[in-house]
């Protein structure tokens, strides 16, 4: 739902700002920065999609995950998305989602927010930093209990990590 609601705000903001800058700089200009706008949009979408297929590619080739140019297409085709719609404030976030150097600033920015957004939400839930969900401290308590030890009862004070490995003699399958 919050979604949603911002969704619709910033749609009815965009149109206020388009409808204001119109009728002062009047119809046909208006229409023309729109198209303007958009088309200059798809040429940058259409030069740093194929630079980032390119990098995948590349990536890819040399057996390496590309998840950087995974995130970069994704927020290429975003920005191709709102640089097609008609507004002045769609057509800015589009541009920051096009263009490279102002993309990163605003994954940097996004990524700052998120962690914001999971301290919060921490705290509005009553855990502290650094305090695990309900279902982990039962699964753990558990896997104590199954093994005859107790929590804290190890070694050097810390629980065993649990999970598949191997061996530097072992070759990889």
């Amino acid at each position: 739902m919050p979604l949603l609601l911002i969704f619709t705000l910033f749609a009815l903001l965009d149109f206020v700002i388009l409808f204001s800058v119109g009728s002062n700089i009047g119809l046909l200009t208006t229409l023309g920065l729109v198209l303007a706008t958009g088309f200059a949009g798809l040429y940058l979408i259409r030069r740093e999609g194929t630079a980032a297929l390119s990098r995948a590619r590349q990536r890819m080739e040399l057996g390496e995950l590309p998840s950087s140019e995974l995130l970069t297409g994704a927020a290429l085709i975003f920005g191709g998305a709102l640089l097609l719609a008609p507004g002045f404030l769609s057509d800015a976030l589009g541009f920051l989602c096009v263009i490279p150097g102002a993309r990163r600033l605003l994954a940097r920015l996004l990524a700052a927010a998120h962690v914001r957004l999971q301290v919060m939400a921490a705290r509005r839930d009553g855990k502290g930093p650094g305090q695990a969900d309900g279902w982990q401290q039962a699964r753990g308590e558990q896997a104590g209990k199954d093994r005859g030890h107790g929590p804290g009862q190890y070694d050097n004070g810390e629980r065993p990590l649990e999970g598949d490995f191997i061996s530097r003699d072992e070759t990889s399958r």
